[in-house]
């Protein structure tokens, strides 16, 4: 059975480019917003991490840097074991506009799974990408 490869989220930000850039790309902006702690070499082949209370954290690879536009990073499938190589590439892109900026997020990768991972992973990262992206449009917003 085929299942969607794609998430495409886009959301209106009434902050300029720069604001949203910061938010997406350093430890600081990571941490309020995304994780509870993060830490990010911002750099392609560079590396990182956000952890939450409780103990879950996640290591991501990134992937692009075009600031102020592009921002893109790899990272691993939460219900695949921790040694499982596969990951989703997630993808930022930043649109100045009139009132602020347009960012679209896309992530890839799903279609490499089996079935009933693809069906777990696929739903999962779409009710997180609503979450977290309203997350980030609250932090900016109050910023």
């Amino acid at each position: 059975m085929g299942f969607p490869d794609r998430i495409e989220r886009v959301v209106e930000i009434d902050r300029p480019p720069a604001a949203v850039w910061t938010a997406l790309t350093s430890a600081d902006g990571l941490a309020a917003w995304f994780g509870q702690r993060a830490a990010i070499d911002l750099r392609p082949g560079g590396t990182a991490s956000m952890s939450w209370d409780g103990g879950h954290g996640v290591e991501m690879r990134v992937e692009r840097v075009e600031e102020p536009s592009v921002f893109a990073f790899t990272w691993p499938l939460e219900h695949l074991p921790a040694d499982d190589p596969r990951r989703t590439y997630v993808e930022f892109t930043l649109e100045p506009t009139d009132g602020g900026t347009r960012l679209t997020v896309v992530e890839t990768g799903f279609a490499q799974l089996p079935d009933a991972e693809h069906r777990i992973e696929h739903d999962s990262h779409v009710q997180g990408w609503a979450s977290e992206l309203g997350e980030l449009v609250e932090h900016l917003r109050a910023a």
